[in-house]
């Protein structure tokens, strides 16, 4: 999971647009070792995200954007810092108790993320970049070749299950994850998901919450797309 159009190893490569401010010149601050934007609105979204998400689940965001934001370092890639944190700060309000609904998890924290921003007066074109990432967080295979800042939303976030892991020098990981640890991430967050697969199964079908839904819930099967088509009532 190596984010096109750079470093891209083998893939033919992407140019990734950034979106407008890039925060030039902007005030900066060191959190767990990583040299990260300091603006009001990157405070704004990270109290937001601590007030909205149980413990595990807001380390596992600001350690989704503290990797999004070494990578995009160690690649030079350009973007727009605010959208990156916010989107990766959000990413998982859909999981939180406050935004559980009737759609698919990723499509409530990108619609509570994309209130979030407009509430803070971000133009348009940077809120839908933070709903996209919101919205795309956990398929990769599309978010990767959206614009840099989805791209590297997304980045950040597979970090946490392993994929680009080894381009994180080992003391900043060390670092990261002294200052935000994962407290029993791999549990909780499979708890959050079949917790999902329980109560909404119709929302999981086409995404990454059916993977849980087989391993850990007894009786949970999605339905095929095959049959979906094979049924239609269609001759041929």
């Amino acid at each position: 999971m190596r984010i096109p159009g750079a470093l891209h190893q083998g893939r033919e490569s992407t140019t990734l647009r950034a979106a407008a401010p890039a925060l030039t010149g902007a005030k900066t601050r060191v959190l767990a070792g990583i040299t990260v934007i300091d603006t009001p609105l990157i405070a704004r979204a990270m109290d937001y995200a601590r007030a909205n998400s149980e413990s595990y689940l807001f380390n596992h965001a600001v350690r989704s954007w503290l990797f999004a934001v070494r990578l995009g370092q160690l690649q030079g890639i350009p973007h727009d810092a605010e959208v990156v944190a916010v989107g990766t700060l959000l990413h998982d309000l859909g999981l939180t108790n406050r935004f559980t609904g009737p759609k698919r998890f990723e499509i409530e924290g990108a619609d509570a993320a994309q209130a979030f921003a407009r509430e803070q007066g971000l133009e348009d074109r940077r809120v839908r970049l933070i709903w996209d990432s919101v919205a795309l967080n956990s398929t990769p295979s599309i978010g990767l070749y959206k614009e840099a800042e989805v791209a590297l939303c997304t980045a950040g976030i597979g970090v946490e299950f392993g994929f680009q892991y080894d381009q994180i020098p080992p003391t900043e990981m060390k670092s990261i994850l002294a200052a935000f640890p994962r407290l029993e991430m791999k549990r909780r967050f499979a708890d959050s998901v079949c917790r999902i697969v329980k109560t909404k199964p119709e929302t999981t079908y086409d995404n990454f919450a059916a993977d849980f839904g087989e391993r850990f819930v007894p009786g949970y099967k999605r339905p095929s797309t095959v049959d979906f088509l094979m049924d239609a009532p269609f001759e041929e």
